[in-house]
């Protein structure tokens, strides 16, 4: 048995329509997965798709907003495609906004977005026929969750969230053979990134920059992560947080 060998396997990835979802997608297929992609974009992920290696990969346009059609959605994919023996959630949202500007929709739809949707996809693997034997499901949260930082409350608090919410699901689904984990990224060279950098000057953003020992990673060292939890090499755990920050959270 090769410990990260995905051959034959079928993942779900969201956000996969770009940045570390897109990224993890390609990966997963260059380790032998058969990968459904999904986001809301259907030709970013023919992009995403373009990019991937050899594989039954399939591209399936769902607004996760949409809570409570997940359940069904999930069902409706694994009597197409089988029964799913992954599942990475990417897909996400980050707003920089300082306290004192904050309102309570975007409050609100961060957590529907970040943490709402991971609680339904979650709902909708376990179901019956839904996932295989010894499936794995990999959220994303952020070294967000574990470091503060300003005006960034509202993300945080939806990144932490999903720390608590691997545990949880991850005791109440051994008995089901479901692993949960969790990865907790550092900054990476996303359009995510970009969008941050737009709001800081040339010297902060440096100074943020300073504050990676390795520098800033990429999509591929996250998404290598999500492979590993995905994978037999990992057999053996679940309810854990992986951080992959280039010693940022190590300070």
């Amino acid at each position: 048995m090769l410990p990260f060998d995905l051959t034959s396997r079928t993942v779900l990835v969201t956000g996969s329509s770009s940045g570390i979802g897109r990224e993890m997608a390609i990966v997963l297929s260059q380790l032998g997965a058969h990968v459904i992609l999904t986001g809301r974009k259907p030709a970013e992920l023919e992009s995403t798709r373009a990019q991937m290696g050899d594989g039954d990969h399939h591209i399936e346009p769902f607004d996760l907003i949409d809570l409570e059609a997940i359940p069904d959605w999930v069902k409706r994919l694994t009597s197409r495609f089988g029964p799913l023996h992954g599942m990475v959630h990417a897909a996400g949202i980050r707003k920089t906004v300082a306290l004192r500007g904050l309102s309570l929709p975007t409050l609100q739809e961060t957590f529907r977005v970040n943490v709402d949707t991971a609680v339904m996809l979650a709902k909708g693997f376990r179901q019956k026929g839904c996932c295989a034997k010894n499936a794995s499901i990999v959220l994303i949260s952020s070294v967000a969750a574990l470091s503060g930082s300003s005006a960034a409350c509202a993300y945080a608090a939806s990144k932490a969230a999903l720390i608590g919410l691997t545990r949880s699901l991850a005791i109440e689904l051994a008995s089901e053979r479901i692993r949960v984990n969790c990865l907790c990224p550092g900054i990476v060279n996303t359009g995510m990134t970009d969008d941050i950098r737009k709001t800081l000057s040339d010297e902060m953003f440096a100074s943020l920059v300073a504050q990676y020992p390795l520098g800033i990673g990429t999509a591929w060292d996250v998404a290598c992560g999500a492979a590993y939890l995905l994978a037999e090499a990992s057999r053996w755990m679940t309810g854990q947080t992986l951080v992959v920050d280039g010693g940022f959270s190590a300070q």
